[in-house]
C-alpha cells in the first residue's frame, strides 16, 4: 500500500484495544478511505455494512438485515425499525466469542434517511452495549464530511463525545503521487508529475485511472474528454453525494475557481446567488471541513478580512477546462496561453498543499511560525511564513519550463512589492524574497534578488 503509513499504524493499534473503540474515517470522496481499511483488514472483519445511496429507510434496513444473514445470523423476528437492526447486529456480535470483533460500517451517512429512526438508534446501540463490550472496534466511514461533523463529531445527544478516534484521510502528497505512478510502470518527469497532481489533485481513485503508455495529455483526454470518461460528469457527482443540497456549495467553489487570488466573505456574497448570512456561513465550513476550500487569515490579522480560495485541484480544472467549453480535449488546449495560466495557477496551489516540504526545504520545520497572505489593493502575495527566528518569507511561486530567470522588470516588481509590504505591515523582521518554482534559478545579476529557493525536487519529498 502506498503511503498511509501513520493512518495503517493507528487502525491496527485501536483494532487490538481491549477496550471498545468507535473510530470514524472521513475526508473527501474517492480519497481512499475504503479501500485503506478494507486492504489493512481483508479477511478480518466480524461484520461489515455499506450504505446504500438514494434508498428508503425500509431498503436501507432490508439491506443492512441481508448482510447479516450473509454474515451467518439468524434474525430472531421481523425487522421493522432501526432499533430491531441493531439488536439483531447486538445478537451476532455477542455470540462471536473468544476474540476481537471488528466491524465496519461504510458510507454511514447514506444510512441516515430523512424521518428515520437510524441515529437514536445507532446511539443507543454504542451507548447502550458496545461502548462497554471489551475487544470491540467499530469502524465508521463516510464521504459526507459535513454530516459526519454535525451528527458524530459536533453531536449534542446521545453520540456526544463518544468517537474515540476520529481520522482524516488527505490526499496523496506529490511523492506519494510519484510512487503510485512508478507502480503502475508509468514513466514521466518530475513537471509531468506535478502537473497531473494540478488535474486530478492527490486523489488515489483519479489516479489508478491513468495508463501507462500514454502521455499525461492522453491520459487527461480519456479520463476527462472522451464521450465515455470516466470523470466527465464527476464535478456534479461530487456534490450531490457529499451534501444534502450541494447546488449552493457548488456555486461558491465555481466562483473560487476563477478567481486566483481568493475571495473574501463579502466577495463571495457578491458572487453567489444566495446572500442568506446563516446558510454561507454553513456552506463555507462544509466546505472546508471536506477539503474543497481553505481558509486563511491575512498577515498581523486574526480572522477579519480571511481569504476563502479553492484547494480542490480537480473543481478547478473542470470550471476551467471542462465545463462550457464544449468538451475540448486537453491536447487542444496544451502549449495555448490559457493552459500555461492556467498552469501558473494551479502551480501556486500544488505549491500552498505543500507546505511541509516547502518549511523542509528551508530547514525552518522546527521554528514557530504563522502562514498567512497579504494583499493590497494592487498586489497580493499568497504565501507568507512569519518565523519566530525575526525572519519572514515572502514566496513568489512560478511553474517554468527551465530555470526561472530574473529580468530587470521582475526585479523592480518584486522589490516594490517587498517594499509595500513592509512599509503596510510595518515589520522588523528580515524580509526574505524566496522563489518555489519548477527547475530552479538561473545565475545572473538579478538572481540575488532571492534568499532562497524551492525546487520541484524539494516538493516531492517525503
Amino acid at each position: 500500500m502506498i503511503g498511509r503509513e501513520r493512518e495503517s499504524r493507528l487502525l491496527r493499534e485501536l483494532a487490538a484495544s481491549s477496550e471498545a473503540e468507535f473510530v470514524v474515517v472521513y475526508g473527501r470522496r474517492r480519497v481512499g478511505k475504503t479501500y485503506l481499511i478494507r486492504q489493512l483488514f481483508e479477511g478480518e472483519f466480524t461484520f461489515t455494512y455499506t450504505g446504500v445511496a438514494n434508498v428508503s429507510a425500509q431498503s436501507q434496513r432490508e439491506s443492512f438485515l441481508r448482510a447479516l444473514v450473509e454474515h451467518g445470523h439468524a434474525p430472531a423476528g421481523p425487522v421493522r425499525t432501526w432499533f430491531d437492526v441493531f439488536a439483531e447486529l447486538k445478537a451476532f456480535l455477542l455470540a462471536q466469542r473468544g476474540g476481537p470483533r471488528l466491524v465496519f460500517l461504510d458510507e454511514l451517512p447514506w444510512m441516515d434517511n430523512k424521518r428515520s429512526d437510524f441515529l437514536p438508534a445507532f446511539e443507543h446501540f454504542w451507548n447502550g452495549w458496545a461502548s462497554g463490550a471489551p475487544r470491540l472496534t467499530l469502524i465508521a466511514c463516510g464521504s459526507a464530511t459535513a454530516w459526519i461533523t454535525k451528527k458524530i463529531f459536533r453531536a449534542k445527544g446521545g453520540l456526544y463525545n463518544r468517537v474515540t478516534r476520529q481520522i482524516k484521510l488527505q490526499p496523496f502528497t506529490l511523492a506519494e503521487c510519484r510512487e503510485l505512478l512508478e507502480e503502475k510502470g508509468i514513466v514521466w518527469g518530475a513537471t509531468d508529475i506535478a502537473e497531473c497532481y494540478m488535474v486530478f489533485g492527490g486523489i488515489p481513485y483519479y489516479l489508478r485511472m491513468l495508463r501507462r503508455g500514454l502521455s499525461l495529455a492522453q491520459n487527461v483526454d480519456e479520463i476527462c474528454f472522451a464521450p465515455d470518461a470516466p470523470l466527465r460528469n464527476e464535478f456534479d457527482r461530487l456534490f450531490d453525494t457529499l451534501f444534502l443540497d450541494g447546488s449552493r456549495h457548488q456555486e461558491v467553489v465555481v466562483a473560487l475557481a476563477k478567481k486566483r487570488m481568493g475571495l473574501t466573505r463579502d466577495e463571495i456574497v457578491r458572487s453567489v446567488s444566495f446572500a442568506d448570512g446563516g446558510n454561507l456561513t454553513r456552506v463555507l465550513r462544509e466546505l472546508e471541513e471536506s477539503g474543497f476550500i481553505r481558509e486563511y487569515s491575512p498577515f498581523g490579522k486574526a480572522k477579519k478580512g480571511a481569504l476563502f480560495q479553492l484547494a480542490d485541484p480537480f473543481s478547478g480544472f473542470h470550471v476551467n477546462f471542462m465545463a462550457g467549453k464544449s468538451r475540448q480535449s486537453w491536447s487542444a488546449f496544451v502549449g495555448k496561453a490559457a493552459q500555461r495560466a492556467w498552469a501558473g495557477n494551479a502551480f501556486e496551489q500544488l505549491c500552498l498543499a505543500h507546505i511541509a516540504q516547502i518549511q523542509m526545504a528551508l530547514g525552518i520545520k522546527g521554528v514557530q511560525q504563522d502562514i498567512c497572505s497579504w494583499r493590497d489593493p494592487t498586489a497580493q502575495i499568497d504565501l507568507v511564513i512569519d518565523r519566530d527566528d525575526n525572519i519572514i518569507n515572502l514566496c513568489e511561486m512560478k511553474f517554468w519550463n527551465s530555470l526561472f530567470e530574473v529580468d530587470k522588470s521582475t526585479d523592480r516588481a518584486l522589490r516594490e512589492r517587498a517594499s509595500a509590504f513592509v512599509a503596510d505591515t510595518k515589520t522588523r523582521k528580515g524580509v526574505h524574497l524566496t522563489l518555489v518554482t519548477t527547475y530552479g534559478l538561473a545565475p545572473n545579476r538579478h538572481s540575488n534578488l532571492f534568499q532562497s529557493v524551492v525546487t520541484l525536487e524539494d516538493l516531492l519529498r517525503r
